[in-house]
């Protein structure tokens, strides 16, 4: 069953490690019969953790297709999931969900990158359709692309600053909006590297961030950036951002080398020197970014592993620190709580020891070992996006 049919699908439901069931959530419709005898074989097995203790773990995968699950968002008893299919808003106390997408006039987009919310309203940022924005008190949606003074119909994220002004980050550079007044484009401004001199090193900007002391913190496809007071400051790999090549070279086995479908990709690691290699590194790539409370500065690298910069020096963390994989695609850190990093081979945190991390898998329950996406419901359940479904995970902790 896809999301266009009903939205998420339950697979199976695991307690334990061992399979207990199968069936479509929210709709209750029967399983369809290739879905049964996959669960039926499964269950022959019994065990799917030879030689590990029973866990305390349980967790339910939620199928939506051959779609990635790239933005989450829980809020209070809604959680919303954005996938390349629309977005999903799914009840924990009903058990049930509804799909916006493009179909039901909700998006101009399926494509669904990210998800969060700013003064009362869903804000969903995807690809192509520029920015949309969900009223909870009205159920209306509005939409928000270049002739409304984007900078690119290709969103990514979006923060407010200690002024009120919004910064949105895009394919295309980066806008700010005074006040969050996104109704009148003519206050809109745009940055771009030709702008602002070369202070902003990329154009494709995938994260943004506020600061301990209001500065904002650009995360690009050409290193780290920092607004404050009018003035641009930025680092590279040459700074100390990401673990150089021959630290990472032997636990790198992700192959997908944007250089080879890009041009623009291709130009980077050109410019870095890095054109010989041909595996998924570049470690100016951040592809995902999170601000602590003390003020630190954490970015997720294409294959150079998780760095930590604290306005001074930067320290990297990779595999042979303990991290699961070296492409960092999620970081989320809610205030006071778990710093959270989704990579290409699972869902690690610090461990609570301080030294090293703690990793969770397909074995522990996700649905895939890539982690895009996250939540942290108000039950309590941990909602985990990856390619093709989401799991949320109970007992966790």
């Amino acid at each position: 069953m896809n999301i266009s049919s009903k939205g998420l699908a339950v697979g199976v439901i695991v307690v334990g490690g061992l399979i207990v069931g199968a069936y479509n959530f929210g709709s209750k419709q029967q399983t369809p019969k290739n879905e049964v005898a996959t669960v039926e074989k499964s269950q022959q097995a019994v065990d799917l953790l030879p030689g590990q203790a029973e866990s305390k773990t349980k967790f339910a995968h939620f199928r939506v297709g051959n779609r990635n699950v790239k933005g989450m968002f829980a809020d209070g008893d809604d959680v919303w999931v954005g996938t390349s299919g629309g977005v999903i808003r799914y009840d924990l106390k009903s058990n049930d969900y509804k799909l916006y997408d493009v179909k039901n006039k909700s998006l101009i987009s399926n494509g669904v990158f990210h998800v969060s919310k700013l003064r009362g309203k869903i804000i969903i940022g995807t690809y192509g359709g520029g920015l949309s924005m969900y009223s909870p008190d009205t159920d209306k949606w509005k939409n928000y692309n270049i002739p409304d003074g984007l900078a690119d119909q290709f969103v990514y994220d979006i923060a407010e600053d200690v002024n009120g002004d919004y910064w949105i980050a895009t394919w295309s550079g980066v806008n700010r909006v005074p006040k969050g007044n996104m109704d009148d484009p003519s206050g809109w401004e745009t940055f771009t590297v030709e702008n602002t001199r070369g202070g902003l090193p990329n154009d494709w900007v995938y994260g943004v961030e506020i600061g301990k002391n209001g500065e904002v913190w650009f995360a690009t496809e050409g290193g780290l950036a920092k607004y404050k007071d009018g003035t641009w400051t930025n680092w590279k790999h040459e700074d100390g951002l990401g673990a150089p090549y021959e630290l990472v070279k032997d636990d790198i086995t992700f192959s997908n080398d944007p250089a080879k479908a890009s041009k623009h990709h291709a130009k980077q690691k050109a410019e870095q020197g890095l054109s010989d290699i041909k595996v998924g590194y570049n470690p100016n790539y951040i592809i995902s970014m999170v601000v602590d409370e003390e003020g630190n500065v954490w970015c997720g690298t294409w294959g150079g592993g998780l760095s930590r910069f604290d306005g001074k020096e930067w320290k990297t963390y990779t595999v042979k620190d303990g991290l699961p994989g070296n492409h960092i695609f999620m970081l989320r850190k809610e205030q006071g709580g778990t710093m959270w990093i989704g990579t290409n081979k699972g869902l690690a945190r610090p461990s609570t020891t301080g030294k090293g991390f703690t990793v969770l898998t397909k074995a522990d329950g996700l649905f895939a070992d890539n982690v895009f996406s996250l939540a942290e419901a108000s039950d309590g359940s941990l909602w985990v996006g990856s390619f093709g479904g989401v799991a949320r995970i109970t007992g966790y902790k």
